[in-house]
């Protein structure tokens, strides 16, 4: 059949096929182009800075948003990048200026796909003149008091500390890891950012130019307002820790108030400093009322501790934590 080329109708199939693989990848490639991350963060509003030292500043924000998802932070210094921090951190300590030296800070936010967002508003802050020879620490500040505003964030405010030079900030401590700071003329502060229906235990220290902090401020525990419908606080309250010296040893004892759960509590979850220490399992019949539980620790005297509970539910689910409690070994 000279002049007409045939194909087997294997031959059509093949060529059918490859026909709609192609058309599938050509649409995937389409689609997957179509559906790129173009789309740049919201540039972060609220940043300020403030100097921590003669020689660092605490420059802050609040979180951006993004279609995707924020991955990150990058301060600029005078239009120049130097610091990037992940999307969980919404602060950063500056290290390395001059003294008596007027600085301009802006931020801008990250996406997964490298999208980079409009730069803030700038921030501007001097650094005060070197006070050398300050080695004496602000006095303590005095006693906070506050209240949750709903669910999600707080109102702080304290007495003011001295020092022989002068205070430049306050720092806000959250079991014990700072979470905000304000210059050293302000006492109040607002916190943002906490979770629905959550103890929070707060303590303030002083700074002054020296970068010399001040003892702890008295605690103060707050509870955020329960998300619509959640069920009640399971915590443990009234969380009282006392430390006894036994020669090189020191027995830590706690003793609590134990939540009301419908039914009898055979176990807690002892956290120190962040990180699960022991599980609290009674060796005979719960206590009733009040719990009380002794550990013998060998750290040096000095040592501080930040203590937490929380409860094995009859349904065997834990609860939520206790406010937290500062040891500090020999204090």
């Amino acid at each position: 059949m000279e002049g007409k080329t045939v194909r087997s109708p294997h031959t059509h199939a093949a060529l059918a096929c490859s026909a709609a693989l192609l058309l599938a990848a050509l649409t995937t490639a389409c689609g997957s182009e179509a559906h790129a991350d173009t789309s740049e963060p919201t540039a972060p509003r609220g940043v300020t800075a403030q100097a921590s030292s003669a020689t660092s500043a605490h420059v802050m924000w609040e979180a951006a948003t993004d279609d995707t998802a924020v991955t990150g932070y990058d301060v600029y210094r005078e239009g120049k990048k130097v610091k990037s921090v992940s999307a969980s951190r919404v602060m950063i300590d500056i290290d390395g200026l001059t003294a008596s030296t007027a600085y301009t800070f802006t931020v801008r936010a990250r996406d997964k796909a490298g999208n980079l967002s409009a730069p803030s508003a700038a921030a501007s802050v001097t650094t005060p003149a070197p006070t050398p020879a300050d080695h004496k620490p602000p006095t303590r500040p005095g006693k906070p008091r506050g209240k949750a505003d709903g669910s999600r964030a707080a109102t702080l405010s304290w007495g003011g500390s001295t020092d022989d030079v002068g205070v430049t900030a306050y720092d806000i401590y959250q079991e014990g890891s700072r979470i905000h700071s304000v210059p050293g003329t302000q006492t109040t502060a607002r916190l943002t950012g906490l979770r629905p229906g959550t103890i929070y235990t707060f303590t303030v220290r002083a700074r002054d130019a020296a970068d010399t902090s001040s003892p702890d401020s008295a605690s103060l525990d707050l509870t955020t307002a329960s998300a619509p419908g959640a069920p009640a606080s399971t915590a443990p309250t009234d969380l009282r820790i006392t430390d006894r010296a036994e020669g090189k040893e020191h027995t830590v004892e706690l003793d609590w108030k134990q939540p009301e759960t419908g039914g009898k509590i055979p176990a807690y979850q002892l956290y120190m400093n962040g990180r699960l220490t022991t599980t609290i399992v009674w060796g005979g019949e719960p206590p009733a009322g009040r719990a009380h539980y002794e550990l013998t620790v060998n750290d040096p005297r000095g040592t501080r501790y930040a203590m937490k509970l929380r409860a094995k539910l009859p349904d065997g689910k834990w609860g939520d934590f206790s406010a937290a409690r500062t040891v500090v070994l020999g204090d």
